[in-house]
């Protein structure tokens, strides 16, 4: 089948690869319609690695993917030919400690698309697990099918700051993962969200997706901002999502007496933790890795319209044109974020 291929460090190629995948019992077969580059898709691309996964033979890139069952296995009761879904694209071992108290995301041996040696999805077809893929809702499309694996880690970072109705949340980094946090944080009951980055644009997006305040980090303080939003309480969850080490090590000065900081974005190298900030206030800390048990729930809420993804879908590509997609979402422009490849499923 033909396929986009990572064949080294800076070396992409659209080709025939062979791909052994045989259909069990309670498996299915899509063709792919829409599969989303993800920031792990390009850093792969450029440096051929990310911690101790490295890419040491050509790999199939994609894990954010939507499209339609084309085969159902005999054991399958929940999907039929011809149903249009998405996919989660971890695939736990059932019968792991992880598993079994119901962190999945953690299992240290999951099969996770486009993480070496895995193959992802810019292919023609995949076979996947029924109880791993997921009926899109008839109003919602492939294109923001293929967005509910963003969306499922900021349902993640949501679920882990144990929202309440009312409470005001900050969310540090605009980028696709900071977007869709924003959304889930919303939806989970926040009354407002205070959203810093250091791009403009994206900042102007975000302020039309609910009631977003919108801090540009290089020209306001944000803590001060945050401060007078507040009345000098402090947010009550700080969701970042930048990755950006200072952001990550200022979070404390922004959450109120109790507050939740949620730790989504991954930075570079390690954080100036200061715990004496965190021990004043009683701070709770929350780690996010992937997501678990959030993608029926995102489904939900998008086909109720209370979350809508569409306006982060910026920029398509033709599958003939995914090389060109790529080198792209290497330098994406800062009106763009969330870039996407459509095959023709």
């Amino acid at each position: 089948m033909q396929a986009l291929v990572l064949e080294k460090t800076e070396e992409l190629s659209i080709r025939d690869i062979e791909i052994e995948e045989t259909m069990g019992p309670r498996d299915v077969r899509i063709a792919i319609r829409n599969v989303g580059i993800c920031g792990s898709d390009v850093h792969y691309y450029e440096h051929g690695r990310i911690g101790p996964f490295v890419v040491d033979a050509p790999m199939v890139l994609g894990h954010e993917a939507a499209g339609t069952v084309v085969e159902v296995g005999k054991g399958v009761t929940s999907l039929e030919k011809g149903d249009r879904v998405c996919m989660e694209p971890g695939i736990p071992d059932p019968t792991s400690k992880a598993s079994r108290l119901g962190m999945y995301n953690l299992d240290p041996a999951v099969r996770f698309w486009a993480t070496p040696p895995v193959h992802g999805v810019l292919r023609p077809t995949v076979v996947h697990p029924a109880d791993f893929t997921f009926k899109l809702p008839d109003n919602v499309s492939f294109a923001e099918g293929a967005m509910v694996e963003p969306l499922a880690v900021g349902m993640h970072a949501a679920n882990k700051a144990r929202i309440r109705p009312g409470d005001v949340a900050v969310v540090t980094g605009a980028g696709t993962i900071g977007m869709v946090t924003a959304l889930a944080a919303l939806a989970g009951g926040c009354s407002r969200v205070i959203m810093s980055d250091v791009v403009q644009p994206k900042l102007d997006l975000a302020k039309t997706l609910g009631p977003i305040l919108s801090v540009n980090a290089s020209k306001d303080d944000l803590a001060a901002v945050v401060k007078r939003e507040t009345d000098g309480w402090g947010a009550d969850v700080v969701l970042e999502c930048s990755g950006n080490e200072k952001a990550a090590g200022s979070a404390f000065g922004l959450i109120c007496p109790g507050g939740c900081v949620v730790l989504v974005g991954m930075p570079g190298k390690p954080i100036a933790y200061d715990v004496v900030a965190g021990q004043i206030k009683e701070a709770r800390v929350e780690h996010v890795f992937r997501y678990a048990h959030v993608y029926p729930r995102a489904l939900a809420l998008m086909g109720s319209g209370k979350i809508d993804v569409k306006p982060l879908i910026t920029d398509t590509f033709a599958f003939a044109d995914g090389i060109k997609a790529f080198d792209f979402a290497r330098k994406m422009p800062p009106t763009s974020v969330k870039a996407q490849i459509e095959l023709t499923g």
